[in-house]
């Protein structure tokens, strides 16, 4: 199996992803962007949801109609920036259980490091969306789905706004069954790991500190 890696072209998330890039962008409009992208890549993360046949009354007479077959969705956000998706996607999901996952990342090593886990009880039974604004090194998100796994987690998939070809790599080698999907690929990272050109510390813009 390989992951399926998603990088979105449609010019509104482009748009906003070069908003989200500017440096005198406040961290009010910069929430607002993430969770205006994230309701926006939504609609592609859960196209492959299933579908069922409901008969229904319209105003002019019976109908079959298409209905989602479940709304079996949990979200987790991988601590603390992951939480600028959650408004947008809940939304789109507003059944959807949310759970979350702690990962700082080692200043010298660069490595994941988890501080929190709390998951919804089913997560077995849930198609899971792990959100994260960057995806660097890919250790977090690495570390995060291996997690996610050992609590029973089986349909992942991913969402990042902005990614590197070298955290790309690194996830998809080592959760080839997990989608990938992103707002847009960058260069490369650089000597600190950060992601160039990027957009910065995520977490930092998202709520004002430094």
């Amino acid at each position: 199996m390989e992951s399926r890696i998603m990088v979105f072209d449609h010019p509104l998330i482009q748009h906003k992803i070069s908003l989200l890039r500017m440096k005198e962008t406040t961290s009010k409009d910069f929430r607002h962007l993430v969770k205006e992208v994230g309701l926006l890549m939504g609609y592609e993360v859960t196209r492959s949801l299933p579908l069922k046949d409901v008969e229904i009354e319209t105003p002019i007479c019976p109908a079959t109609v298409k209905m989602l077959k479940g709304e079996d969705i949990a979200i987790i956000p991988i601590l603390r920036a992951g939480l600028g998706f959650v408004d947008g996607m809940l939304d789109l999901y507003p059944n959807a259980k949310v759970g979350h996952v702690g990962m700082y990342r080692d200043p010298d090593t660069h490595e994941a490091i988890e501080y929190y886990c709390k998951l919804p009880e089913d997560i077995d039974k849930r198609r899971i969306v792990v959100v994260d604004p960057m995806l660097a090194t890919g250790g977090s998100a690495i570390s995060a789905i291996d997690l996610i796994k050992s609590k029973g987690g089986k349909d992942i998939c991913c969402m990042f706004l902005i990614a590197a070809p070298e955290g790309i790599k690194a996830l998809s080698e080592a959760h080839p069954d997990v989608d990938i999907f992103i707002a847009a690929e960058d260069e490369c990272l650089n000597e600190n790991a950060y992601i160039v050109p990027g957009l910065g510390d995520a977490g930092d813009r998202l709520f004002g500190t430094k």
